[in-house]
């Protein structure tokens, strides 16, 4: 009977969302759970993924506890438009406004320097943070609509695969998220380009859907 119940309460938590043009209504739905705190699983290009006011030191916690993950591992972010990278990191280097100017939105993650008001549970005590701005119109609306950056960790695991389909997602992650926004399946595959901007040269942590030769011929 308890997993019944379980079960029934991750069901009513998983509202359905149109990818392309998704409803403010849901968008802001979601967008008060996370101001209050909460988390929420939400879709990216390729993987749903967790998220938090980065803010909000509670609910990062959370995402460590519920992803099982350690602190030794640091955590990006996704911002609404460009102009919100500046409230997050020291500087933006050259290299960075060029990447930013030819792939953004999109699927890169620039590590930058992080400000001195971002947790270190964000950074992993590293004193750098991983920024994003993604292209999908949900993740879009739903950080308008927080008008604060967001996690943009995936709704895994940690060590397990990524879910691009929300009847995948691992059950203890459903039961302790507060919203589920399912815009059906993802494309899957490899996730965002990783560039560290804090070196020179610099340097690919990660190489996904955005190949170094791309980023090495725009630099």
């Amino acid at each position: 009977m308890i997993k019944k119940q379980k079960s029934l309460k991750a069901t009513n938590k998983i509202i359905k969302i149109n990818p392309i043009n998704p409803d403010p209504e849901k968008i802001n739905k979601a967008a008060v759970k996370i101001r209050d705190g909460g988390i929420i699983i939400f879709p990216t290009r390729s993987l749903y993924g967790l998220g938090v006011n980065i803010f909000d030191l509670d609910a990062l916690k959370n995402i460590f506890k519920i992803k099982q993950r350690m602190f030794n591992k640091p955590v990006s972010v996704l911002v609404a438009k460009e102009e919100d990278v500046a409230d997050l990191v020291k500087n933006i280097p050259d290299a960075a406004k060029k990447i930013i100017k030819i792939f953004w939105p999109g699927q890169i993650t620039i590590v930058f320097e992080a400000n001195n008001n971002i947790h270190s549970i964000l950074t992993a005590r590293t004193g750098k943070i991983g920024i994003r701005l993604p292209e999908q119109k949900v993740a879009r609306a739903l950080l308008h609509a927080v008008n604060t950056p967001i996690t943009g960790t995936s709704a895994n695991i940690s060590g397990k695969p990524g879910c691009y389909n929300i009847k995948d997602l691992d059950s203890s992650i459903k039961d302790q998220s507060e919203y589920i926004l399912d815009s059906g399946v993802l494309k899957g595959g490899t996730g965002s380009t990783v560039i560290d901007v804090t070196v020179n040269p610099v340097k690919i942590l990660r190489e996904g859907s955005v190949s170094s030769k791309e980023i090495f011929s725009v630099l």
